[in-house]
């Protein structure tokens, strides 16, 4: 299911800081029917294309458009996971207050996520105590609990192990099954093989190559893309 926030369309965007160009100009349109990818090394401007996609990145040109604007409807996750210094309970019901749901359906809501990111034994814990890995299901449950359309990910399992990855990895493939747009940075290529449907590739603040993982990945049309993949240094 597409949501209605789609198409997401980028027109000559550029960001600028201190004079630096961070990335520009992109022309882009995102119409997904799965998880979008964006692929690209470190300092390609990945982040910067994810947060202008989100609202909260400065353009310094261009446009940006939703067919539906509705900021409440997509959520983002930082590669850190933020935690407040509270609860982990207190940190799935925080988006929610913030709205005023009634706190009957806080409890219930709170409840199954607990449940659905097997963090229920240590509900009343300090978020800041837990391990890497729970407080990144914690950041993506928290970012989930108010239903958004959209969910932007900044590289969610950078500096994890194999076991928090492949959880971490299974939430979202089932987040995304049931209707959840994910649009989601990462610079491991197996995971972007195992979860993507499209893939945008970034290089120096350029989209180079956008279209079907699938055939992206057995027939780039860029000498960058395929170097990319081969693992060789592109700049």
């Amino acid at each position: 299911m597409v949501s209605a926030l789609f198409p997401l369309t980028l027109q000559g965007v550029a960001v600028r800081r201190q004079g630096k160009r961070i990335i520009g100009p992109i022309d882009l349109v995102l119409n997904p029917q799965g998880p979008t990818i964006v692929i690209g090394p470190n300092g390609s401007g990945k982040t910067t294309l994810l947060r202008v996609m989100h609202g909260v990145e400065r353009i310094n040109a261009g446009s940006v458009s939703w067919a539906a604007q509705d900021r409440s409807k997509h959520a983002f996750v930082f590669q850190s996971p933020i935690v407040l210094r509270r609860s982990v309970a207190e940190n799935l019901a925080y988006p929610l207050r913030l709205v005023r749901t009634p706190a009957a359906q806080i409890r219930e809501t709170v409840a199954y996520w607990l449940d659905r990111i097997g963090l229920g034994s240590v509900q009343n814990s300090p978020a800041t105590r837990l391990s890497g890995g729970e407080r990144q299901k914690l950041a993506i449950a928290r970012a989930l609990v108010r239903k958004p359309d959209v969910l932007f990910l900044d590289e969610p399992c950078a500096n994890l192990d194999g076991h928090a990855t492949h959880e971490i990895e299974t939430l979202l493939q089932e987040i995304s099954a049931a209707g959840t747009q994910l649009v989601m940075a990462t610079h491991d290529m197996g995971q972007a093989r195992r979860l993507a449907r499209d893939l945008v590739f970034v290089l120096d603040g350029k989209i180079h190559e956008t279209g079907l993982a699938s055939e992206k990945f057995a027939a780039p049309q860029t000498a960058a893309l395929a170097a990319f993949l081969r693992g060789d240094i592109v700049r």
